[in-house]
């Protein structure tokens, strides 16, 4: 059963759990865990202290009838109340239930909006992906970075931070 909204309800709305609105639709997140969470915590210190403007679970405007809600959005100053021109990075942690192939579809949405980078993280198996807009996703194990514009962030650093 679909759950369909207007623009104008999706906007006020208050409940919980997070969801995101696609052509009139409201979509379900998945329910953060304890690993997701401070995987976001992490993470969002890290890009603040490299001078980004990074949040957690911010609304982007995709596109007119589009709202998707990554795990961090991040960027050199963020737009209020919610982005709706593309920022330099959309992150995304991956939760028990979710697929890494839906989470890059999703990077898909925001490279079409016009973000350049997506990292996508898995908290569990200690991977991350780093998709640019003008390649393929590439894994990156503990030796590597994940890089958006100037920014990179060793992923040794981020896992070496992380308990599960």
């Amino acid at each position: 059963m679909q759950n369909k909204a207007t623009l104008e309800e999706f906007l006020r709305r208050t409940e919980k759990p997070n969801c995101e609105y696609l052509d009139g639709v409201l979509h379900p997140r998945a329910m953060p865990t304890t690993a997701h969470g401070r995987m976001q915590w992490i993470l969002l210190l890290m890009l603040n202290k490299l001078g980004l403007e990074a949040l957690p679970e911010v609304a982007v405007r995709v596109t007119p009838t589009r709202y998707l809600v990554p795990d961090i959005v991040a960027d050199r100053q963020l737009e209020s109340p919610y982005p709706t021109t593309a920022v330099l990075l959309c992150v995304e942690i991956l939760s028990p239930e979710d697929r890494v192939g839906a989470m890059l579809a999703k990077c898909e949405e925001y490279h079409a909006w016009g973000v350049p980078v997506c990292w996508v993280i898995d908290p569990v198996k200690h991977v991350a992906w780093e998709y640019r807009a003008d390649g393929e996703p590439l894994r990156i194990d503990g030796g590597g970075h994940l890089r958006a514009g100037e920014i990179a962030v060793a992923v040794s650093d981020i896992f070496g931070q992380f308990r599960a």
